[in-house]
């Protein structure tokens, strides 16, 4: 009833105000709802309260759903010009958000693991709508079928075994131990396949660059920011049930994880297109997540929490500014994406900033969250330390490699000057994303 009366006011607000009004009502919308989960999160810090199979109220659920009201109003706001400006189905595209939005908040703070696999679900249909109706691309939908193909058939297993400890326990409430099954190891593969999939580790990644090179910049900041979280959630929620099972089948998780992280890193250098490369690039962080949680310690889970907020920020600026460098350049080919220093030095700026951040530099968040991951995989085994120091040197290394290719050199005659209004929507984002990077790390510093 509550979200059908949302949905009435909105509908009121197109008709009676404009789609202009309800553009912009509904991002400061985002806003206030921004402000008000920075409270509960806050309030809710040291607490872990669980009402019934309804809802679970802790720092981890009420900080992710912040990231996602952030990342999809900051979504809202770099499609102004390819959205609002254009009447490109605006309404329809503020709706799509919306219910996106929704969905994902019910997601991160359900205590049921058969409502959290309905939203988890049902989240796909949000996503697919926006790269088909406003991505850029005619492969727009292959992308949407290796999207369905690959979430869905890896969820089924995870679904199986719900209905089998919904039949047996009558009840599917997050912490519910499996090992009354017997089949340790089968029971560990069936509930982590899905957020494999969707987190992804390499091996079922091959959606993910697919999704963002045709998803228009929304699509990828959203995907890149909150989609991909769903996956480390699922997987530290789920650990508490899959804790005593055989070590072997997590080791091998484990392996399988942190090698194809620095598979992924080193794909990152033969990519031409921007996007493809921000993609790969998060194929890799998100390895250091699954390092942290399988490591079963208090500062690998913390060190998950941080790096999938600190990665959803600096992904979708990037994303967001591979969208603005596109529009520039009218192509997105490291061959021919040259000399932004001299073209737009406003941007090169940001490319700088956001580059920096993603290759863990100092204050920022991601620099704890890498150092709290490495100590927690080295605590699991001392034989992980060169392949977490080999994969935070390829970080480095395609975070320089991304910025010295595109913004030195000399730029192509063809390139069209950007309009000093646009270049604001690029200061903006760009600067509250650093901006909260770089307060959260000092924080860190301080208190720490």
């Amino acid at each position: 009833m509550f979200s059908l009366g949302i949905v009435g006011v909105l509908l009121a607000m197109v008709s009676g105000l404009g789609h202009s009004i309800f553009w912009w009502s509904v991002l400061w919308g985002f806003v206030i709802m921004y402000m008000m989960s920075l409270g509960l999160w806050f309030s809710s810090l040291g607490l872990a309260n669980c009402w019934g199979e309804v809802l679970i109220t802790d720092s981890f659920s009420f900080s992710l759903i912040s990231l996602t009201i952030l990342v999809s109003g900051l979504s809202m706001l770099a499609s102004v010009r390819d959205v609002w400006k254009s009447n490109n189905k605006c309404v329809e595209f503020v709706f799509s958000v919306l219910v996106l939005t929704m969905v994902l908040v019910f997601c991160f703070g359900v205590g049921s693991l058969l409502n959290f696999y309905i939203m988890f679900e049902f989240s796909l249909i949000p996503i697919l709508l926006i790269i088909l109706g406003w991505g850029y691309q005619p492969e727009r939908l292959q992308a949407g079928k290796y999207m369905l193909l690959y979430t869905v058939s890896a969820s089924l297993p995870l679904l199986i075994l719900i209905v089998l400890v919904l039949n047996k326990g009558g009840t599917v409430f997050w912490g519910w131990k499996f090992l009354e099954f017997g089949w340790g190891w089968l029971m560990v593969i069936c509930a982590s396949l899905a957020f494999l999939v969707k987190l992804p580790i390499y091996g079922f990644h091959l959606w993910l660059p697919k999704a963002h090179v045709e998803a228009p910049v929304a699509g990828s900041m959203i995907l890149a920011g909150v989609l991909l979280k769903l996956g480390g959630y699922g997987l530290v929620r789920f650990f508490y049930s899959l804790s005593l099972f055989s070590t072997l089948t997590i080791s091998v998780i484990f392996c399988l994880g942190l090698i194809g992280g620095i598979v992924a890193s080193m794909v990152c250098f033969a990519q031409n297109d921007v996007k493809a490369l921000v993609a790969y690039s998060s194929v890799g962080h998100m390895s250091l997540v699954l390092g942290g949680v399988y490591s079963n310690t208090d500062w690998g889970w913390l060190g998950c929490l941080l790096m999938m907020v600190a990665h959803g920020l600096c992904s979708s600026g990037m994303f967001f500014l591979a969208s603005e460098t596109y529009k520039c350049y009218s192509t997105r080919s490291l061959f021919l994406v040259k000399g932004g220093l001299v073209l737009v030095p406003g941007v090169a700026l940001c490319w700088f900033l956001m580059c920096a951040i993603n290759m863990a530099a100092p204050p920022s968040l991601n620099l704890w969250s890498e150092l709290m991951l490495g100590i927690s995989i080295l605590s699991y085994s001392i034989l992980f330390a060169v392949l977490t120091g080999f994969m935070t040197f390829l970080s480095g290394l395609y975070s320089w490699y991304l910025y010295s290719i595109t913004q030195h050199g000399q730029y192509p005659l063809w390139v069209r000057g950007v309009v000093m209004a646009e270049e604001y929507v690029v200061y903006t984002i760009s600067f509250v994303l650093v901006f909260l990077l770089s307060v959260t790390g000092l924080v860190l510093m301080l208190f720490l």
